[in-house]
């Protein structure tokens, strides 16, 4: 788990806007500090020094609020199963 930085505001499509610690791979889930799932990282935006995140959350109901920390959890890697061709 991962901190990915504090909620700034809810914009006008309902994704949370977050103001980034560290930048997270797009698709990455956010969860809150129960491990709650709150949502997947839709966009990340603004300058490299400090970039913005654009959080879609799963629910319609935003419990979220302005200020709080969230976190990511690493996208789990997929293993490349070597497949034995038939001979």
């Amino acid at each position: 788990m991962q901190r990915l930085g504090h909620v700034l505001h809810v914009s006008s499509s309902r994704n949370l806007i977050l103001k980034a610690e560290a930048t997270p791979k797009i698709g990455s889930k956010v969860v809150n500090e129960n491990f709650k799932s709150i949502g997947t990282v839709r966009d990340v935006f603004g300058p490299v020094s400090s970039p913005y995140v654009s959080v879609e959350p799963i629910t319609s109901e935003l419990q979220v609020s302005i200020g709080s920390i969230l976190y990511t959890v690493p996208l789990s890697r997929r293993r490349k199963e070597k497949r034995k061709r038939g001979r």
